[in-house]
């Protein structure tokens, strides 16, 4: 059985090579999934990639899902991220793949900009609960000098605050 912090998962993506002179160190996001009053609350299923500006996915970061073969099927609730990359990929997948969290914060390593040159990426981050809601939230990864810059999003109700920082 494999451990794991509550409070921080640490999870790596997917390496790129793009041109540019200077690529960017590497970053994390925090994600915060709040408490949720109901007593039939379900641990969201959460999926964070990164894409360029134009929406092109990168590479995905994490997807946090029930392990189990009948919990796999659920993964298209993630609509957005489905559709993008999803039903390409086979789950559970190393490296990506994890066990759905409770409410609180979670620290997701993203290493996939060690890569990428200079410009304006973004990091999309969804959940979804069972017989619940479905969040999206977008956060600017600006590069400059090789340095990812702090930035952050305020979810409404599946997610709170998702802040990406640099990670040296």
């Amino acid at each position: 059985m494999r451990k794991t912090t509550l409070a921080t998962t640490t999870l790596t993506a997917a390496a790129f090579t793009l041109p540019a002179g200077v690529q960017a160190q590497s970053g994390a996001v925090t994600i915060e999934l709040p408490r949720v009053s109901d007593p039939n609350y379900r641990k969201p299923y959460l999926a964070a990639w990164l894409e360029e500006a134009s929406g092109k996915p990168l590479a995905v970061s994490a997807v946090l899902h029930d392990q189990s073969r009948i919990g796999s099927r659920w993964l298209s609730e993630l609509r957005t991220w489905w559709r993008k990359r999803g039903r390409d990929m086979t789950m559970p997948a190393d490296g990506i793949s994890a066990p759905t969290r409770a409410a609180g914060r979670h620290t997701i390593a993203i290493k996939g900009l060690a890569g990428l040159g200079d410009g304006t990426y973004r990091l999309v981050v969804e959940a979804a609960r069972e017989k619940a809601g479905r969040e999206v939230v977008n956060v600017p990864v600006v590069i400059r000098g090789g340095q990812v810059r702090a930035a952050s999003a305020q979810g409404h109700r599946e997610l709170g605050h998702v802040r990406v920082s640099p990670r040296g």
